[in-house]
């Protein structure tokens, strides 16, 4: 409908805010929903609003990355439960990816899924597969929900692993592809 394949990351770093957001962590509160946000929770919350309002017209899915609010504790995650709720109360149309790159054994892969499928509201979450199928099959357990599979980064360190060849010449990257494919399908897993 948009016309548009366009994910907003959300990788809310206090440092990098402008200095108008950083000042609402020192003063004041603000209220959503009957709950109140002050100090870093505040502004996180803020700036995330004015993001998802001045992009939510031409993107198809928002990707907050985890660690931008784990590493602020309690707040960050407050923010970033608010931010969700937000996105899906205003713009409920549009994706929702956690960027958390989990990835371990199915137990803890099981209860991974449960947070951020059911508590957290995510359409999908970004998956580490290295450990093998448990790491990911526990997530493609959900209806209408994906696991968002990682094979190939972006980052320099991934030719450490990730472009290694076996004695077929066949990289390491392109057999987890090749392998992951049996654990889901279109409907669970990207």
């Amino acid at each position: 409908a948009k016309k548009s394949m366009l994910c907003v990351g959300l990788d809310v770093d206090f440092n990098k805010m402008p200095e108008h957001v950083k000042a609402l962590a020192g003063c004041g509160e603000t209220e959503y929903k009957g709950e109140l946000y002050k100090g870093t929770a505040r502004s996180i919350l803020e700036f995330n609003k004015a993001i998802v309002d001045a992009t939510a017209a031409h993107c198809v899915a928002y990707k907050p990355n985890l660690a931008f609010y784990e590493c602020y504790g309690i707040d960050g995650m407050r923010a970033l439960d608010a931010t969700v709720d937000y996105i899906r109360t205003n713009y409920p149309e549009i994706f929702l990816i956690a960027d958390a790159k989990r990835g371990d054994i199915g137990n803890t892969a099981k209860m991974y899924a449960k947070a951020f499928f059911e508590e957290m509201d995510f359409d999908a979450v970004t998956i580490a597969p290295y450990m093998g199928a448990d790491s990911v099959t526990p997530f493609l357990e959900y209806k209408d929900k994906w696991a968002i599979v990682l094979a190939l980064t972006s980052n320099p360190g991934s030719h450490d692993f990730q472009l290694t060849k076996d004695e077929n010449g066949t990289m390491l990257f392109e057999k987890v592809l090749e392998t992951s494919q049996k654990w889901g399908s279109d409907e669970n897993m990207m």
